[in-house]
């Protein structure tokens, strides 16, 4: 009955969020905002716009000039109060909006704003009407800047300087979908979790399911341990589907928030204290009425209640592990507010991610033997995974100085703990193999730490430099031109062109832990810096957000940090060539040499 209970509401979740808004891709900014003038008998300009279902003009953002640049009053009717994410509260129009200007010149220059609602925001769009032909035509030059009219606040500049390509701002949701929709979607996520059940995010989930099976004991068969880690697996993949959810209703980019050093210091936190669980200097259990009521009323094993309970707070423990997949989705949720898509998506990645633990409860479950002293072992092998894992996700957050210490004490004291283990274990071979290997290796991260390494996976890297007369080159933060505004990264952008070289745009900030290991391990790779040779470099800091930094990432059609542009000499984004999330090294440099490839 429980199981079914379960299995209902799940269901019912699923029901609840898939009749909403499908996935649209949006309008261009001209139809989905009908501009039409005409000219009244007193000579004033009425200016309308029809609006597409699903969009809204900006009323605080409309403004004019006329061909002196002065400001021209726009006179217009109360908008809906709407709660904007990028802009507060503030008034929007619907369905249709008008304006007029009384005694307007011969020529005014229009300039307005728009958004899809619950999607995209639209670029400022400044258009030009002749009165002496009725005709609306959008101008080539560059952006002008409108002082305050008395009853309009001014928009933007027009034109930031700049072009985004087509697919600049797409996720992989927005590929999947575009190359074959939902179901290709889906099962896309399905595979991002499939791979990412093996990586060490995902490390706490085996043991978790394990012991829970363990508590059966001798009535454990195939049904019902696919029963139990089903239960588990379906729990999971909900609580996902639900992160989805919360960031569409809350309208915040939830990418930044697992990305904080305070989310990382505590999940790096929550796997020390596992890890000093499993070997076994305390016990993490539940209060004993509770454990007593999922488990079926004190019978012996659990219930599938029990192990929903179970899968739905692993979800939290393993999702501020940011993966590129789960930070696909997050952005794509909180560029469209899409509940529908994002939330079923998350959720096909939790399924993912359980699929091995449904395989090992299902096929492994009877192979395994009972409890005893190997149990013990596993529990312990599973503590280090545990401490490697608090540090992997630690590690962007110490001085680089010390990157290389915390590996080098765990790899020892693996070492000893595994020669222990050799001889009271039945495969003492292994175990010893094991034992000297790491002791070895945990020997040469120490000496690394000692000259000055941050790589645990290339120690003595420092004397390459040496070897070869002199350190390695390497891009530092400071090789990096801060821009701050549309202007600044127009004006940087004229000089990339004169001297004909491509403009990587680097958007960080300090409170970005990914963008931490960008700066240590993807910048100073030998491939990337040869790829990045006669790129000139510029970083966007929105440590803290102002007006321009902010006007700046919507410009560049950039939810957060870290993110990666390239454009051409000719102002343009180079097509293909965004990063966004966990950037690699072989990422990097291929979009850089394909960047310095559009060059002409």
């Amino acid at each position: 009955m429980r199981k079914a209970t379960l299995l209902a509401l799940v269901w019912v979740l699923i029901a609840a969020i898939s009749p909403a808004r499908a996935f649209q891709a949006p309008l261009p900014m001209d139809e989905a905002f009908t501009l039409s003038v005409s000219k009244e008998d007193d000579g004033a300009l009425t200016i309308e716009w029809q609006i597409v279902d699903g969009y809204y003009l900006y009323r605080d953002y409309l403004a004019a000039e006329g061909p002196d640049k002065q400001p021209l009053t726009l006179h217009t009717e109360p908008g809906e109060i709407k709660d904007d994410p990028g802009f507060g509260k503030t008034q929007v129009f619907y369905k249709n909006a008008s304006a007029t200007i009384a005694d307007a010149p011969q020529t005014v220059r229009l300039t307005y704003q728009g958004c899809q609602d619950g999607g995209l925001c639209y670029p400022p769009t400044t258009k030009t009407i002749d009165l002496a032909s009725m005709s609306i035509s959008t101008p080539g030059g560059g952006g002008f800047s409108l002082p305050p009219a008395t009853d309009a606040q001014p928009a933007q500049d027009s034109d930031p300087g700049f072009a985004i390509a087509a697919d600049g701002n797409e996720t992989a949701i927005d590929r999947l979908l575009t190359g074959g929709g939902l179901a290709l979607l889906l099962a896309g996520f399905l595979g991002f979790g499939l791979l990412l059940a093996f990586t060490p995010c995902v490390f706490p989930m085996y043991p978790i399911v394990a012991a829970m099976l363990a508590r059966e004991g001798e009535a454990l068969s195939a049904r019902r341990g696919f029963v139990l880690a089903a239960s588990y697996v379906l729990a999971l993949a909900t609580a996902f589907g639900l992160f989805g959810m919360a960031a569409a209703w809350s309208g915040q980019n939830l990418q930044i928030v697992l990305q904080s050093p305070a989310a990382i210091g505590v999940v790096a936190a929550l796997f020390v204290v596992l890890a000093l669980s499993n070997f076994g200097l305390f016990h993490l259990q539940i209060p004993a009425a509770i454990g007593k009521r999922l488990n079926g009323g004190g019978r012996k094993g659990g219930s599938a209640g029990g192990a929903a309970l179970l899968g739905f707070s692993s979800a939290f423990l393993i999702g501020p592990c940011v993966t590129a997949p789960l930070a696909g989705a997050l952005l794509y949720i909180a560029r469209t507010g899409d509940i529908a898509v994002g939330a079923l998506a998350l959720f096909a990645l939790g399924l993912g991610k359980g699929i091995p633990l449904v395989a090992m409860a299902t096929i492994g479950g009877k192979a395994l033997p009972r409890a005893g002293a190997w149990m013990d072992t596993v529990r312990h092998i599973f503590g280090f995974l545990f401490l490697a894992t608090a540090i992997w996700l630690a590690e962007p957050l110490l001085p680089e100085r010390f990157a290389l210490l915390p590996w080098a004490v765990l790899t020892l004291t693996f070492g000893v703990y595994a020669g222990g283990l050799g001889r009271a274990s039945g495969y003492g071979v292994l175990a010893r193999s094991a034992a000297i290997t790491a002791l070895l290796w945990g020997s040469l991260l120490l000496v690394g730490f000692g000259l000055g390494a941050s790589d645990p996976l290339t120690p003595l890297g420092p004397l390459k430099g040496v070897a070869s007369g002199g350190r390695a080159a390497v891009i530092g933060k400071a090789d990096f031109v801060k821009v701050g505004s549309a202007s600044a990264l127009s004006s940087l952008l004229d000089t990339a062109a004169s001297e004909r070289q491509p403009t990587l745009v680097y958007v960080t900030a300090d409170w970005c832990v990914t963008c931490r290991t960008i700066e240590r391990s993807v910048l100073t790779a030998p491939d990337v810096v040869a790829a990045l040779d006669g790129v000139r470099l510029a970083s966007l800091d929105v440590s803290t957000l102002d007006a321009d930094n902010t006007a700046l990432m919507r410009d560049l059609a950039v939810v957060g940090p870290p993110t990666m542009i390239f454009f051409g000499n000719d102002r343009q984004e180079a097509s293909g060539t965004r990063l966004v999330g966990d950037i690699s090294v072989t990422s990097l440099a291929e979009a850089a040499r394909t960047a310095k490839g559009v060059v002409q």
